[in-house]
């Protein structure tokens, strides 16, 4: 079993924080990939059902309602599509269109109707990495193994992978004395182990393309450094795996490698913390809504730290930056938080959607400034 998983690229999201139109639909649902979907059928089904309600309370034309009920109809009719899941799946519905995407952590069902779509519980998919991969690298053997959450690791097919060092460079072995004058012994061992490298790192170029997944090395001494030396990927994790990966079994290299994903992601946000600590004994930083919606209108936000689960229903002005809080019932509004979202990712700063305790003060938001205001 093995979780599908279409994380959106930031082009996607901008294309979705940009869009608007008064027939806005997002859709949240936790998923198992073990089902086969009958369970998230139902539960969509009945999401849907409240999505058509709440269009009808906004006095959306009757043939746009009918146009989202429709495009949901047919994804619940998709028995392909539900036949490979992850663990949440979001659906963002218009008249004219409707996307999916299949996330590796848990969220919770929830619909959202509006001009916009709600998109911070999207964020804490792209806010800290949810799946790794492992490269498990000897002289003898290599695999690459996906591994995300609770579920177990998968072996990952990688074309023109070389089986060995000694298939790399067309031996049948790398310890052997070379002719007089070349490089021989460990020193010309190395220079093999170098050539197997440059080709396992051209191999994984057309897996990993494009992808901002951390690689965690499982690997000995040489062979280990070699990699790092020629490695063209920009998210091979500094820690890796250490001991033989060849006695290694999958399971035990997954679990291994989580920790170092926890630690990973952990970390990042440790040194957050502290920039966040250090920048408010400079007056760069804001905590209450009010302040940081107007500080993101004004594209004055490096970094911002948000509660994934708290809706703050209201709107916040176009150019001033000024909030207007509304009842929860309220249909024409939004979510304020996650509008501050919005702005700060499409003026370049980095959002970071986690959970409560780990927002500065326990705040619904928090704000690194780019400047004191």
């Amino acid at each position: 079993m093995s979780l599908y998983i279409d994380l959106p690229t930031r082009a996607q999201i901008e294309r979705l924080l940009t869009s608007r139109d008064p027939a806005s639909v997002s859709v949240y649902l936790p998923t198992d990939p073990a089902s086969q979907g009958h369970p998230e059928r139902i539960e969509l089904k009945n999401l849907a059902a409240e999505a058509g309600r709440q269009l009808g309370e906004l006095e959306v034309p009757s043939s746009d309602v009918a146009e989202i009920a429709a495009a949901f109809s047919d994804l619940l009719q998709d028995g392909a599509f539900w036949r490979y899941q992850a663990r949440s799946l979001c659906v963002f519905a218009r008249p004219d269109s409707l996307r999916t995407f299949r996330l590796p952590n848990h969220l919770v069902s929830m619909v959202e109707v509006s001009d916009r779509f709600h998109l911070k519980p999207l964020l804490r998919s792209v806010t800290f990495p949810q799946v790794a991969f492992v490269l498990a690298l000897a002289e003898d053997s290599v695999r690459l193994l996906e591994v995300a959450a609770d579920l177990a690791p998968w072996v990952v097919t990688v074309p023109d992978l070389p089986a060995s060092a000694a298939a790399a460079v067309g031996q049948s072995s790398i310890k052997g004395r070379g002719p007089r004058r070349k490089i021989q012994g460990s020193e010309g061992q190395k220079v093999r182990l170098r050539q197997y490298s440059r080709q396992v790192d051209q191999a994984l170029r057309t897996v990993l393309n494009a992808l901002d997944i951390p690689l965690i090395l499982a690997a000995t001494e040489p062979i280990d450094a070699i990699f790092r030396s020629v490695s063209s990927y920009p998210h091979l994790a500094a820690a890796g795996i250490p001991g033989s990966p060849v006695a290694t079994s999958d399971a035990d290299l997954a679990a291994r490698a989580r920790s170092v994903l926890d630690e990973l992601n952990a970390g990042e946000l440790r040194r957050l913390r502290e920039l966040y600590d250090d920048r408010r004994s400079y007056g760069r930083t804001a905590e209450d809504v009010t302040d940081v919606a107007r500080a993101a209108t004004l594209g004055a936000v490096e970094v911002v730290f948000l509660d994934i689960d708290e809706v703050i229903p209201g709107s916040i002005h176009e150019r001033s930056g000024a909030v207007t809080f509304s009842p929860p019932a309220d249909p024409v509004s939004y979510g304020v938080v996650d509008e501050i979202a919005r702005r700060v990712w499409l003026s370049g700063g980095r959002v970071l959607a986690v959970r409560r305790d780990d927002v500065p003060g326990g705040n619904s938001v928090a704000a690194i400034l780019r400047y004191a205001p």
